[in-house]
């Protein structure tokens, strides 16, 4: 039966990589292949009488990465409905080519580490159209928009989907991720934009920065109020985290809880079927709920895998043949960039165990896989940084593909040799740091 189980997962993970042949969409596939290796786990009698309590217990795991994921990205609506974006396009106006390059990437990072990397793609990418006329040049700057959101989402533990999913395990912390991820995966965004900077030269044709078209239903004071309450609140999870030792998906909804009151309270005048007042309630239909299934689909299905042993096995193996942590989370980036960096994670999660104090005392080796060791700091950037070697190695890149019309083509030939060094180098940059700190 374990067989089998593991058949079905590999043939599900095979059609969720060939989504853009198969046109199936990966959530359908996500949800059959859990019900399927869940069905066959029952079938096969692995839990006993304890099958709900065993299905219970990871889906509360899975859980709080939903709830987390569907929070901030009410959040980041409810901004972005209001018009909390704006100012980003009237910060980022420049003259010349290079000028608005550094601009765009540093900006890029720095909100990817806030919101998530699609959201920030996205935004970034509409500011683009808006800026730069030339199409030649913008998929130059749209494909390293795809660079900074991915390595800016590395070193936050807010800033990627896999990167939440490892914090709110608790394989690492936020002050840890900060502090070891930052610099390499500066140098993942810095390599790149210094390899693309000699391909931009001279001045960008002018561009009026006209009015908004968009006639916003909220005053400034109060866009800033919400934007302030969104992102702010956004920033202010990991310290709730460690304030509280709460799961970070309970910050969040406090987070929500705020913001959906402050703008209920703007609306307050307002019937409650006005069109022009955007509240939660009519925003929560934004919401991609597609990506939350396939979440959902993923993580259940991978748990199974877990609860049969064929994760811990796995594990056991890569350590006994291959015993590097810098090589196993390195093939792990370079395979994100062409399959799902969600499973990849959810699996890698499942195949260690974090050690116990005595046990790292007996074996000193297993202290890289003890919280914030070096093979789950390690996870966090490479899963996140590794998908911008391909243009369809991670959400920013899809979606900055559809809305581009970049070429796979193209990207890998111009791109993925200058991804694949900035990621290189960031590899390097982390090794030495824990060299000279040793």
């Amino acid at each position: 039966m374990t067989t089998l189980i593991v058949i079905i997962f590999c043939l599900g993970y095979a059609l969720i990589a060939l989504e853009n042949i198969t046109k199936v969409n990966k959530a359908a596939v996500a949800l059959m292949m859990c019900v399927f290796t869940w069905g066959l786990f029952a079938l096969g009698g692995f839990a006993g009488e304890g099958l709900n309590a065993v299905i219970e217990k990871n889906l509360g795991e899975a859980g709080t990465t939903l709830f987390f994921l569907m929070g901030a990205m009410t959040i980041v609506e409810v901004v972005d409905q209001h018009g909390g974006f704006n100012f980003v396009r009237t910060v980022l106006h420049s003259k010349s080519k290079r000028a608005l390059m550094w601009k765009i990437v540093f900006m890029t990072f720095l909100l990817s580490a806030v919101l998530d990397n699609l959201t920030t793609s996205i935004v970034m990418i509409m500011i683009l159209r808006k800026l730069v006329t030339d199409r030649t040049d913008r998929i130059w700057y749209a494909s390293l928009v795809i660079i900074a959101a991915n390595a800016g989402g590395a070193f936050s533990p807010i800033g990627d989907v896999t990167t939440i999913m490892i914090w709110n395990a608790k394989l690492i912390t936020a002050t840890g991720v900060i502090r070891e991820i930052i610099v390499p995966s500066l140098l993942a965004l810095i390599v790149p934009a210094l390899i693309v900077q000699t391909r931009l030269r001279g001045a960008l044709p002018e561009v009026g920065l006209s009015k908004e078209k968009t006639i916003l239903p909220v005053t400034k004071v109060q866009r800033n109020i919400i934007f302030f309450l969104g992102v702010g609140g956004l920033c202010f999870v990991p310290v709730f985290h460690n304030l509280t030792e709460l799961p970070a998906f309970m910050g969040i909804l406090m987070v929500l809880g705020v913001l959906w009151f402050v703008t209920e309270v703007i609306y307050w005048k307002k019937g409650e079927h006005d069109a022009t007042a955007k509240r939660i309630t009519n925003l929560l239909s934004h919401i991609d709920m597609t990506t939350i299934l396939f979440f959902l689909g993923i993580l259940m299905s991978v748990s199974v895998l877990s609860e049969v042993g064929v994760l811990s096995a796995v594990g056991t193996w890569l350590e006994e043949t291959v015993g590097n942590c810098y090589i196993v989370t390195g093939a792990i980036g370079v395979l994100s960039s062409v399959v799902d960096n969600v499973p990849l994670v959810a699996g890698a999660m499942k195949m260690y165990v974090v050690p116990t104090a005595s046990q790292i005392l007996a074996d000193p080796l297993l202290a890289n896989y003890a919280v914030d060791g070096i093979f789950w700091q390690l996870l966090s950037y490479c899963a996140g940084v590794g998908g911008s070697m391909l243009i369809i190695g991670s959400a920013a890149g899809v979606v900055v593909m559809g809305l581009e019309n970049i070429s796979f083509g193209w990207y890998m030939r111009h791109i993925t040799p200058i991804a694949l060094a900035g990621y290189l180098c960031g590899i390097v940059a982390y090794y030495l740091q824990n060299l000279l700190l040793m």
